[in-house]
């Protein structure tokens, strides 16, 4: 693939952040760095990167010596199949960027697709895969690897024949119920005339291997049709999970759950039944289309919804962490599943790009018309909530564990009162801010903060130029950062929080009440540091944990007591974005921690509780501490 070269402009600009996620500095003065490897292999790994050697770890350029003899030693062991498994790099993605105390050598590093994934060191994909987090590079574990060797298969993760599983496994009721709905949509479809067995090979749920003569089911006959028991004996790792969240007391969890309980076969087909008749229940939109979502003439917004949905079920990895999480909340919609992005992000919202992991799902949901064409799922989202002029779905990707999520924000897309609330803010400076910027300023108002990939969801501009508009509006004062690099999160001024005195008025008296539980908290936090100190010690000391023992340690620190992330993140000494996407979110996902504010999960006074969530060893740790 042709690449445009390194613009020298750019990587000067660059120098004024600090390393993120897409950026490393490297000081080379010894030659080419051993670390350079693990970052390129890491960042082929993730989303790609840019590392410029001849800077050090602050920012502060000392330059490389004998640039000739570092670019042929990089071209020599990245064309070591004995060192690096794969090049990734073009004559565009080497360059010499001269400045004033020294000469940098920028390394581009694209980001590998699926089938060239995983990147790694040596012999061993094992032993020597890189991916990046908050924290830097980190070798990968044989799980993730495993992950990445069967996403780059050319055979669907849902084609695997399970063996000593037949019929007998699956809850006839609804295969025939999904034949029924099949009947309604496609009446003269000729796989209707086929019995169990037929049809449900023809859907791609019963395989016959070729070779060996071996016939059973398949794993997508498994999840949309099986049984409860057999689900949990075939997949342990198998949970869906519906919530709603549409009580204004925060201290309620949910209104409405579904789960896993015994009383329902919690197959794919099942859920979606269920699931749909609840997202769609008191929507105030005008809509024709049965109880099930299915469709009939249906409004561009229960379409989005759909395929929201749908998109959920079809691309998760049912060997990951987590499972499905269907949310519906008073403001919007999220939807979430263990897995990883098959394409970029920047492929993704250019939309026409199809890289189904389960095909078989995918069909079958397609032929009842619960799914549209190969690659359409993301503009009928966008399309569907651009339709109500509501702020642009927004996606979010995250590593360990890995899991993929979509919001469907019901705000809109610029609310007359934040406009309001920024002009009364800004005065008749605001006036000058241009369009995009005046959409970064109110993303901000509005979701507690935005960044470079939320910018790119709402607007159609390149990455490299929302970086620059963000880094201007701090650079004016309008907005100040918080993280660096990819990580970047940008935020109103202090001041601004007088934007948001008089947002959500019907939840003023709840504020009022949450000032003082707030004045309360700060004295109990504050009367209990050296216990929570304590509970914190180990992260404390320790830069690099399990995430086992640190979800522990987090779950010991909020029991009984509610935590913001910045509090947490002063007590762990971590950065609050990176606790918050490594460990924060995916523990509420999980339901090991509960929100304040269950329906803004983007407050900036967001807090956390393990209050009788909490397990065992968690407790077991917050009780020798008190000790």
């Amino acid at each position: 693939m042709t690449t445009q070269p390194i613009n020298p402009l750019n990587i000067l600009v660059q120098l004024d952040w600090a390393e993120g996620d897409d950026l490393e500095f490297k000081s080379a003065k010894g030659g080419l760095p051993l670390s350079l490897w693990e970052t390129y292999s890491a960042m082929a790994n993730s989303h790609g990167g840019v590392i410029l050697l001849g800077v050090e770890d602050d920012g502060r350029v000392s330059g490389v010596r004998e640039p000739r003899k570092l670019k042929k030693a990089f071209w020599d062991t990245v064309n070591n199949r004995g060192k690096v498994n794969l090049n990734l790099c073009g004559d565009t993605d080497l360059a010499e960027v001269t400045h004033p105390d020294g000469l940098i050598l920028a390394i581009r590093v694209v980001q590998a697709t699926r089938y060239q994934r995983p990147v790694f060191l040596g012999q061993n994909p094992l032993t020597g895969t890189y991916r990046r987090n908050y924290e830097g590079d980190y070798r990968c574990t044989e799980q993730e690897v495993g992950r990445m060797l069967s996403d780059r298969s050319d055979e669907p993760a849902d084609n695997r024949m399970l063996e000593d599983f037949g019929l007998a496994e699956l809850d006839l009721a609804s295969l025939h119920q999904y034949r029924q709905r099949l009947a309604s949509h496609k009446p003269t479809h000729p796989w209707l005339s086929e019995d169990d067995g037929g049809f449900l090979t023809k859907l791609g749920g019963w395989r016959c291997d070729r070779k060996t003569g071996a016939q059973g089911l398949t794993l997508a006959g498994l999840l949309m049709f099986g049984r409860d028991e057999t689900l949990r004996e075939a997949q342990p790792g198998y949970h869906v999970d519906y919530r709603e969240r549409l009580s204004d007391d925060p201290a309620e969890r949910w209104s409405d759950r579904l789960t896993a309980d015994g009383t329902w076969h919690p197959n794919l087909f099942q859920f979606y039944l269920r699931v749909a008749r609840r997202l769609v229940a008191d929507l105030k939109l005008p809509f024709r289309l049965d109880a099930d979502l299915f469709r009939k003439g249906e409004t561009e917004v229960q379409e989005a919804i759909r395929e929201a949905l749908v998109n959920a079920l079809i691309h998760a990895d049912y060997n990951g962490q987590g499972g499905i999480v269907v949310e519906k909340l008073r403001d919007g919609f999220e939807f979430s599943n263990p897995g990883t992005l098959l394409v970029s992000i920047d492929q993704l919202l250019r939309g026409n790009v199809s890289e189904s992991r389960n095909k078989a799902l995918q069909t079958m949901f397609m032929l009842i018309g619960a799914a549209e064409k190969a690659g359409s799922g993301v503009d009928k989202m966008r399309r569907g909530w651009a339709s109500q002029h509501w702020r642009s779905p927004m996606l979010r990707d995250q590593v360990q564990p890995d899991r993929v999520s979509w919001r469907l924000p019901m705000v809109s897309l610029i609310p007359d009162e934040s406009l309001a609330r920024l002009e009364g803010f800004f005065g008749k400076k605001f006036k000058q801010f241009s369009t995009n910027e005046v959409q970064a300023l109110v993303t901000a108002d509005i979701e507690g903060t935005v960044d470079n990939s939320r910018m790119r969801q709402i607007c159609t501009i390149h990455s490299a130029d929302v970086t620059r508009l963000l880094q201007g509006l701090v650079a004016k004062g309008a907005l100040l950062q918080e993280g660096q690099g990819r990580w970047s999160r940008y935020r109103l001024p202090d001041a601004g929080c007088s934007l948001h005195k008089d947002r959500d008025s019907e939840h003023k008296a709840e504020d009022s009440v949450h000032k003082v539980a707030s004045s309360i908290h700060k004295a109990e936090t504050s009367e209990h540091s050296e216990d929570l100190l304590a509970i914190a010690a180990t992260a404390r000391n320790q830069q690099r944990l399990q995430p086992d023992e640190m979800e522990r340690i987090i779950l010991g620190l909020c029991h009984g007591r509610w935590l913001t992330r910045n509090h947490l993140a002063e007590l762990l000494d971590r950065h609050p974005d990176g606790l918050r996407s490594r460990f924060l979110t995916p523990m509420v996902a999980h339901g090991r921690l509960r929100l304040r504010y269950p329906d803004k999960p983007n407050r900036a006074d967001q807090a956390y509780t393990a209050d009788d969530l909490v397990d065992g060893n968690a407790i077991a740790l917050t009780r020798h501490t008190d000790k």
